[in-house]
């Protein structure tokens, strides 16, 4: 299952920064606008440990994590909509995403540029939204126009789609995302195919900066009317040092740790205990309503990205589409259970192995082999 994340943000806020903490690719990271002009796209593997338990218990001589892409799209400056800066590609490569990640800039650093000259998270992220709900509207606009003579027609579909759109209009009209907008499921999947950036899952990713001064440990009156946003919108967030886990992004485990704590002794200011990536990567994950399953052997052991809600012959698309129709049943246990076992034979003994038929939904961490 693929799935696509696109990096936003102002210019200078750590995008590209962190996106070489995440993907280990260098792309351009220099302190003026612009710098990311063309997207730059990599793999990151999702963090479980459930995995690495699976494979060793297998001894499995392959370990294939479920996987995220993310995008580095280049820096949106106001008035993007209309064109302005690298407005329309801007857009477009938004538009090709899942999800997006709205990074934001919480540290003051007189050496580093600020686009606006000052240091207003809320503002931030209001001229973001702002020049995606004016892209929306154009787009909602333009297509509401050319719905009237599909009605006139007496298409179904498109009596459909022109309610949610017109519901979608005036949340976008008011200033709102697409996404607060109250659409039936049939008005969601018409408004769907019209591809909104507004209606598209947006993840805030607060970037901080060991060394200087951070809104999150100042608590001023910025950070309360933006914990204020993000309650009050109920918006996910993550708190993330991209600077420092570009430092990190060569390291593993132990090394990784010692390598934090003596970066950590040499700053006096900032205490980054926590890997910030491996919690934006999992809150990436989350937001988009997936879930993981696995597949263990001796050849290997794969985690797979499933929707949660989806049943066991769905679940089978994610290795082969073919497993949808030529599903018999599935032997399903789950991961904690075949580890507490010792092997898959104790297992099936103690009736841990249950055999499951169509109308199974898939858990969280299920071991599932699929019978066709």
């Amino acid at each position: 299952m693929d799935i696509k994340i696109g990096i936003v943000g102002l210019p200078n806020v750590g995008k590209s920064t962190l996106f070489n903490a995440l993907t280990r690719k260098a792309v351009p990271c220099e302190n003026y606008p612009f710098c990311t002009i063309d997207p730059s796209v990599g793999v990151v593997a999702v963090p479980d440990e459930r995995l690495g338990k699976l494979s060793e218990f297998s001894k499995s001589a392959k370990t294939i994590p479920a996987a995220v892409e993310f995008v580095d799209i280049a820096g949106l400056v106001k008035g993007a909509s209309a064109g302005e800066g690298l407005g329309n590609k801007f857009l477009t490569n938004i538009r090709e995403t899942d999800a997006i990640a709205e990074v934001v800039r919480i540290f003051e650093d007189d050496n580093i540029i600020h686009v606006a000259n000052k240091v207003e998270p809320l503002s931030d992220i209001e001229t973001i939204n702002l020049e995606l709900i004016l892209a929306d509207l154009q787009s909602v606009s333009k297509r509401l126009g050319s719905l009237s003579s599909e009605i006139k027609k007496g298409l179904k579909t498109a009596v459909i789609e022109n309610s949610a759109l017109e519901k979608i209009k005036k949340v976008l009209e008011e200033g709102k995302l697409a996404q607060v907008a109250i659409l039936d499921e049939f008005e969601i999947a018409e408004a769907k195919k019209l591809c909104l950036l507004t209606m598209k899952p947006i993840l805030y990713v607060l970037n901080k900066k060991s060394g200087v001064k951070n809104l999150d440990q100042i608590n001023d009156e910025r950070w309360e009317k933006l914990i204020k946003f993000f309650k009050e919108t109920k918006s996910k967030y993550v708190i993330v040092d991209a600077g420092i886990e570009n430092e990190l992004k060569d390291f593993e485990g132990k090394d990784k740790e010692e390598m934090r704590q003596a970066l950590q002794s040499e700053i006096r200011h900032g205490v980054f205990s926590d890997d910030g990536i491996n919690d934006l990567i999992k809150a990436g994950y989350d937001l988009l309503g997936l879930q993981t399953y696995f597949t263990t052997g001796e050849d290997e052991t794969r985690a797979w990205t499933i929707k949660r809600g989806w049943t066991a012959p769905e679940a089978g698309t994610a290795i082969h589409m073919d497993f949808k129709e030529k599903f018999v049943r599935a032997e399903v246990i789950s991961w904690q259970k075949l580890l507490e076992a010792g092997s898959l034979g104790n297992a099936r003994e103690k009736g841990w192995v249950k055999t499951e038929g169509k109308e199974y939904v898939v858990k969280d961490g299920d071991v599932i082999e699929f019978k066709i």
